[in-house]
């Protein structure tokens, strides 16, 4: 085995560890935000808020979910007040979804929570190396985006 390619079945093993650290961050956290609100919901509502109203199709692309899924948590979103179907200003037969003043707050609530852990959890770190790893990050996932 060559030496890339350990290098790249470490990195693999570190992403998938902090993937199941955050992803078990996301689910404690959402629940402290609304008991009866799945976690996996938070990242509709968190798409809605950084792109503004797209249409639900989309939504499911966007996250790589499928469009049962998707429409299950939509249902669950409306009737909680946290999203609404509005028309669609460039097809008046087709609705987009748009978030609402209470699913803004609740998102801004969850990502607030997760920036203080994120914050706790580096604040030894040199802000530089933050940065870093923030350019990063963001650059390996326009590289996987581009798969």
């Amino acid at each position: 085995m060559s030496d890339r390619q350990q290098v790249h079945e470490r990195l693999e093993a570190e992403l998938a560890f902090l993937w199941r650290r955050v992803r078990r961050l996301s689910i404690d956290l959402a629940r402290q935000v609304d008991e009866g609100l799945e976690a996996a919901a938070y990242g509709l509502l968190g798409v809605l808020v950084d792109a503004g109203d797209v249409r639900a199709a989309d939504l499911s692309e966007r996250l790589g979910l499928d469009k049962s899924t998707v429409s299950r948590q939509i249902t669950q979103m409306e009737s909680m007040g946290l999203i609404q179907r509005v028309p669609d200003p460039q097809d008046g037969r087709a609705r987009l979804l748009h978030i609402t003043d209470e699913g803004r707050a609740r998102i801004q609530q969850l990502r607030g929570a997760r920036g203080r852990w994120f914050g706790e959890a580096l604040e030894d770190w040199p802000p530089a190396d933050v940065d870093t790893l923030a350019v990063l990050l963001k650059r390996l996932n326009e590289s996987l985006s581009q798969e």
